[in-house]
């Protein structure tokens, strides 16, 4: 154990992101039970407002935090104990202000609505994301580029500019997450850049409109996708970060 921790931990010099992605799920995590027990009203926990009678959203503190790290790990030059406390800092900021992506996004208190999964989803990407850089994976396939090919730089260029096309072609599709881990592991956008593309997306809107035949065939897959994978993500977060609020029903009542 102690020749893996210094083979791949240690040497590649990945300590700090190793601290960094777990302050930033723990912080997650504990927050979300926090925020959680505050609604159910047990504990000690209250939420925290300032003067005037403010609520303080815990993306402040997070902002402050990653600042702090982000800033304290430059000046450390990524190396000695300040570039682990600051890569310490930096992951629970990012998971505070990450908790409220969906609140940033809507410039509104969405945490308990159904718009506010959208920070769960964010979290977890990101998390799986990181998890994949530390295992060795690199962005835009630079990884799988040999020794020689690394030392020159049209090679690196070459790789790295087809690889975000590929990843621009998936997200043209309405295949958001697809284009994002391809941007690590390149096989991944190529599937979602061959593939139908969503029926709302750019790429449908464009390509699809005189191809009725392409159009229904995107929205039957769409719907079948949906349709299949809908409900255990839906499960999956709530089960990370609570049930939304039911939403109030607005539609007239028929007399």
């Amino acid at each position: 154990m102690g020749h893996w921790w210094e083979r791949n931990v240690i040497e590649p010099g990945k300590l700090p992101l190793l601290l960094a992605l777990s302050a930033f799920v723990l912080t997650f995590l504990i927050t979300r039970v926090v925020t959680r027990m505050i609604r159910a009203g047990k504990g000690p926990f209250r939420n925290i407002s300032g003067s005037g009678g403010v609520h303080i959203h815990h993306v402040v503190p997070g902002v402050v935090l990653t600042v702090v790290g982000g800033f304290g790990s430059v000046a450390s030059d990524g190396h000695g104990f300040g570039a682990l406390i600051s890569a310490v800092l930096f992951g629970m900021g990012a998971g505070l202000v990450l908790d409220e992506f969906a609140l940033i996004l809507h410039l509104d208190d969405v945490y308990w609505s159904e718009a506010g999964r959208k920070s769960v989803e964010v979290v977890v990407l990101t998390a799986a994301l990181v998890g994949l850089m530390l295992v060795g994976f690199l962005p835009f396939g630079v990884n799988d580029l040999d020794e020689e090919e690394l030392q020159g730089r049209g090679a690196v260029m070459l790789s790295m500019g087809t690889n975000f096309l590929i990843a621009l072609v998936a997200l043209a599709k309405g295949k958001a997450r697809t284009a994002i881990f391809g941007v690590v592991i390149p096989i991944v956008a190529v599937v979602g850049a061959i593939r139908l593309a969503r029926p709302t997306s750019p790429w449908a809107r464009r390509f699809y409109r005189r191809r009725p035949r392409a159009r229904a065939r995107a929205w039957k897959r769409s719907y079948h996708h949906d349709r299949r994978w809908a409900g255990p993500s839906r499960r999956v977060q709530e089960w990370i970060g609570g049930t939304p609020d039911a939403t109030p029903d607005t539609t007239p009542e028929r007399r």
